[in-house]
């Protein structure tokens, strides 16, 4: 008689809790298996993209809801009684539940709290004559680490799952507060520390452009949705690049602000409690569809975070339309151009987004652009950064995983480990470092006259968000293009400009030139046709990062909508500067 080993703990924990998510969807919101991608895909099969399906499962009704409307017309039409809060969060769960069952992209459904919030919400507007707030009825979704009372934020870990937050976290009690409506809560990778969003709890999340290529993290769950349009502004956090990845990877936009501009509290406990004060904080960020979506969004934010986040200070976000006020001599907005972070060389098809970016932006009488060697500080930061994000050792994580036998999946086997905690002195020295190379950074913006006198020469950075296009899964090779901006704390935003087409791919054309670092050497492979098929490529989005120095978030609001009403050609945005 065979002997059947005992399941390790977490396996059924697991199991019990995606028998839960899967009996939050309803019967009648179950996709027939004909319109089901196949799984696991292969390049044999096509690029596998699940972004068309939900037009053939949703009603015309549906559809219209969740396609044809911006933040702002979507809220006017709320306002306007075009359509109940209700019949619309209906349209956007379903929806969301579409894309869920497309790319496993949700870990909690709060379709049954979404739908009595927006009848709580009608029944307000009826009663009051007008809407609770500025944001009354407007589909969200989060990431899976902001608390949400009486829900868990597990991460994908075993030993999280079963313990609901006793609270809110701030920035969802400030989303609330202004009428929002969250739909759901989002997948992310095991541990925050990939750039693959999956776990052994709820699975891997799968990119609905193409299934082969990654959906990003850590906020990946977040730019599926956002891509597949089951919310209107998605949440996620960015310490590494993990709003602006998942942006990226998904063909949407992001925008990661300044510490101090969006709460940030109220998260998942994944390390020792003020351990982040001590190395780099994480922020908040959005994603949305479009810029002007975003600049709404922080608009209604920024103002009011400081009544509601304790990491937050008072701030205002000016939309005004008017003439941008640029570093140039006669106001020009002046966009330095880096295309090399000094450790890993771009691929041609990123280099070729970027030169097409700046020949449209060249073209602009008002706008200055200018080619920047990489900063020396920009290169030597990345180890830095690298040091303080993990200082605390992994210690908590790994007693979590350890708490239900839980094993590490296949990617961060090799790249996850424990040790003990940086030394008060080691910690003190990698700041001092840090400091340092901030105002080494600084030399990058502004210059000096023969007098001593200082002056600003840059007023954005238009970059890579990754050396490569949207990788495979399991493929994503390096964060030197996002992580140290968080150590600056720069505000950045990612801006999708097009699809990846067959001439970008140059086949049967090699790379040349020799590997910078090991990093370039991984980088390569992805370019390298013994490696790669660089047809996996076609279809992801090419997308472009924009960079402004500390504290200027609604510059960047404005820079990106400037950068990408030129680009794209859109008519709507502030004016160019005259």
């Amino acid at each position: 008689m065979a002997i059947t080993s005992p399941e390790a703990p977490w396996v059924p924990i697991a199991r019990r809790k995606q028998g839960h998510r899967n009996a939050c969807i309803p019967p009648q919101w179950r996709i027939p298996s004909a319109h089901l991608p196949k799984d696991p895909p292969r390049f044999a099969d096509g690029l596998q993209s699940a972004l068309d399906v939900p037009s053939k499962v949703l009603s015309k009704e549906e559809i219209k809801i969740t396609e044809d409307y911006t933040v702002a017309t979507f809220l006017e039409a709320i306002s306007r009684r075009r359509f109940s809060a209700e019949t619309a969060i209906d349209a956007f769960c379903h929806r969301a539940a579409v894309a869920h069952q497309l790319t496993n992209c949700l870990t909690e459904p709060l379709f049954k709290q979404a739908a009595e919030r927006a009848r709580f919400l009608d029944r307000y507007l009826d009663e009051h004559g007008t809407t609770l707030g500025p944001l009354h009825g407007l589909p969200v979704s989060v990431k899976d680490t902001f608390d949400i009372k009486g829900v868990d934020s597990s991460t994908g870990l075993a030993a999280l799952c079963f313990k609901p937050a006793e609270k809110n976290a701030p920035l969802v009690d400030l989303l609330l507060s202004l009428g929002a409506v969250i739909v759901a809560k989002t997948n992310v990778p095991q541990t925050l520390s990939s750039l693959d969003s999956i776990n052994n709890v709820f699975g891997r999340t799968m990119n609905p452009v193409n299934r082969l290529c990654t959906a990003g993290g850590s906020s990946g769950g977040e730019g599926v949705m956002v891509a597949m349009k089951g919310s209107l502004v998605g949440f996620g956090t960015d310490l590494g690049g993990s709003v602006r990845i998942p942006a990226m990877a998904n063909g949407v936009y992001s925008f990661k602000p300044s510490n101090s501009r969006l709460p940030y509290g109220g998260q998942a406990v994944l390390v020792t409690e003020g351990m982040t004060r001590l190395g780099v904080q994480p922020v908040s960020g959005p994603l949305a569809r479009s810029i002007d979506d975003i600049n709404l969004i922080m608009k209604e934010l920024v103002p009011r975070a400081g009544l509601w986040g304790e990491d937050c200070v008072f701030g205002e976000w000016n939309d005004a339309q008017g003439r941008l006020q640029g570093a140039g001599p006669n106001g020009e907005i002046v966009i330095g151009v880096l295309r090399c972070d000094g450790n890993c060389t771009i691929l041609p098809p990123v280099d070729q987004i970027l030169s097409e970016v700046t020949s449209s932006l060249k073209k602009q009488p008002n706008i200055k652009v200018v080619e920047v060697s990489t900063p020396t500080a920009w290169t030597q930061s990345q180890s830095v950064m690298d040091n303080l994000i993990s200082i605390d050792g992994g210690v908590l994580m790994g007693k979590l995983l350890e708490s239900t036998q839980e094993p590490l999946v296949p990617w961060m086997q090799s790249r996850f480990k424990t040790s003990e905690p940086c030394q008060l002195t080691e910690v003190a020295r990698l700041q001092a470092r840090r400091t340092e190379l901030e105002y080494e950074m600084l030399q990058i913006w502004s210059e000096v006259d023969r007098y001593g006198r200082r002056t600003r020469k840059l007023d954005a950075i238009i970059c890579p968000v990754a050396p490569h296009p949207v990788p495979e899964i399991d493929r994503y090779n390096t964060l030197g293009y996002t992580n140290v901006f968080v150590m600056f704390d720069y505000p950045a935003g990612t801006i999708p400009i097009r699809d990846v087409v067959e001439q970008d791919l140059r086949l049967g054309q090699p790379l040349g030139g020799e590997s910078l670092s090991i990093s370039d050497a991984g980088c390569r492979e992805l370019w390298d046709e013994r490696t790669v098929n660089r047809k996996v490529y076609l279809g992801t989005s090419l997308s472009i990062q924009v960079v402004v120095p500390r504290l200027e978030d609604e510059k960047l609001g404005r820079i990106m909508t400037l950068i990408d009403r030129v680009v794209k050609g859109h008519t709507t945005g502030p004016k160019l500067p005259e």
